[in-house]
């Protein structure tokens, strides 16, 4: 049964059918709105050129901003300074090195290059055999989690799965999203929270993008009254800030006048950007867009709709990252949502409970 984790059916008539009204809008808006052509061209040569070069033996050739980072790693690995060099693979890629943050954070890079490629390999697959089994042991533990374990955890080894991509290794959004997974499985609200700290404080050191991920973590423990936990997840906040500032002033010393200001990132791309964001950053992108986008509708709804603290997290950060999405990333930073793609795809378990509550509620 499942009265006790079902959040939408003990709703009032009035505001199921109000949700019920947005959910079908959303829908149809979601099936309509188009991903544009030019990152859908980058996400289906990813998957037909992967399959292409598993059959022929050739390799995809590398994205330029990969490659950047494939030369910076290479570079820091013999011992060259890492500011240094990421200034000069920049400015050799034209690519920008105002604002700062343009730079990637040195965290990743130092990491590949002291793992090595063999390293690298094992360490994508225990990332992903610990959030497999971090959810495992979560789903045990939360209400209704149990009853859909089997399906949540087989939705969550398809995006988890992502991890595995060796030819995203350098990515910094694929690391610190699994990451955050891990994090997210690890957690128990008001009782386990340190190991959730510790993993989200590396996700954070990797990608700046984690941030707002520690910020729910912190606002939801505060909302519970738990001023411990909340406030190691502000002092977590208020460490990166301190990082981040020494990273930005590094990066302006190898700053010259004539190097170019980036583009903004504050575009309002609306409802496509969150879906191209998400959508192009997992395997929904091997879907036809208008299959993948009500797709990814029904996996919010789910998790909307189970009424547990896992649940209410998940929701809160997609539809905290999708709020980011529609305001601010050009086209070209689609792979942004792999910061929250790994687990989405886990709430369609829920997803027919969820629609089961509004009708009977609605009714």
């Amino acid at each position: 049964m499942s009265e006790g984790y079902d959040r939408f059916a003990a709703w009032p008539k009035s505001a199921a059918r109000a949700a019920l009204l947005a959910f079908v809008i959303l829908l149809i808006a979601a099936a309509l709105v188009p991903i544009r052509a030019a990152e859908q061209k980058i996400a289906t040569a990813t998957l037909s050129e992967q399959i292409k070069g598993q059959t022929t033996g050739k390799q995809r050739p590398r994205d330029d901003d990969l490659a950047l980072y494939d030369r910076v790693i290479e570079r820091i690995g013999k011992g060259e300074n890492y500011y240094v060099v990421a200034a000069e693979e920049h400015r050799v890629s034209r690519y920008p090195l105002r604002p700062g943050v343009a730079v990637r954070l040195p965290t990743l890079a130092y990491l590949l290059a002291w793992l090595g490629e063999g390293g690298q390999i094992a360490a994508s697959a225990l990332l992903v055999l610990a959030v497999l089994a971090a959810w495992w042991r979560r789903l045990g533990e939360e209400p209704g989690g149990a009853d859909h374990r089997m399906v949540a955890m087989a939705l969550l080894a398809l995006g988890a799965s992502l991890g595995f991509n060796r030819y995203f290794f350098t990515l910094h959004e694929l690391w610190s999203g699994m990451l955050l997974a891990l994090a997210f499985g690890l957690h128990r609200p008001g009782r386990r929270w340190a190991a959730a700290l510790a993993v989200a404080a590396l996700a954070l050191a990797i990608r700046e993008h984690a941030l707002p991920f520690v910020l729910l973590m912190g606002a939801m423990a505060l909302w519970r009254r738990d001023w411990r936990e909340g406030a190691a997840w502000g002092a977590l906040a208020l460490a990166f800030v301190g990082g981040l500032a020494v990273h930005l002033h590094f990066v302006a010393q190898q700053v010259l006048p004539s190097d170019a200001e980036g583009p903004d990132w504050l575009v309002l791309r609306g409802l496509s950007g969150w879906l191209s964001s998400v959508i192009l950053s997992s395997n929904l992108r091997l879907l036809p867009h208008f299959v993948a986008g009500p797709l990814m509708v029904l996996m919010l709804l789910g998790w909307a709709g189970w009424k547990s603290a896992a649940g209410a997290f998940a929701t809160l950060l997609q539809l905290g990252y999708g709020l980011a999405f529609m305001l601010a990333g050009r086209p070209d930073n689609y792979y942004w949502g792999a910061m929250v793609a790994p687990t989405l795809a886990m709430g369609l378990a829920w997803a027919p409970m969820a629609l089961r509550g509004l009708a009977t509620a609605a009714r």
